[in-house]
């Protein structure tokens, strides 16, 4: 597993510490990857949401009084990708106040 690494050509300790030190990280990591992608999710809604003269803070709450199930990993891909149905989806959050 330690193949590629520089440092010492012959030193196996180190080698075993470095894997293992990798794989702490690479644990480590899939939970901050997680926790990134949904501020990235986070912010785009936001950034979507306030075209259409709203706040994020307002727009969650609203989704799940108008009843709608969508997440936000869709909800941000819908802002970028499909800005008329996004829009609807705030107009509905925007009706039910």
């Amino acid at each position: 597993m330690a193949k590629g690494y520089r440092g010492r050509t012959n030193c196996f300790r180190m080698a075993v510490q470095r894997v293992e030190k990798a794989l702490q990280y690479a644990y480590r990591d899939r939970k901050v990857k997680k926790r990134e992608f949904r501020s990235i999710w986070i912010q785009r809604i936001g950034a979507a949401v306030q075209q259409y003269g709203m706040n994020y803070s307002r727009f969650i709450p609203g989704l799940k009084r108008a009843n709608i199930t969508l997440n936000r990993k869709v909800l941000a891909d819908m802002a970028v990708t499909e800005p008329y149905s996004f829009k609807a989806v705030v107009e509905t959050v925007r009706s039910q106040r």
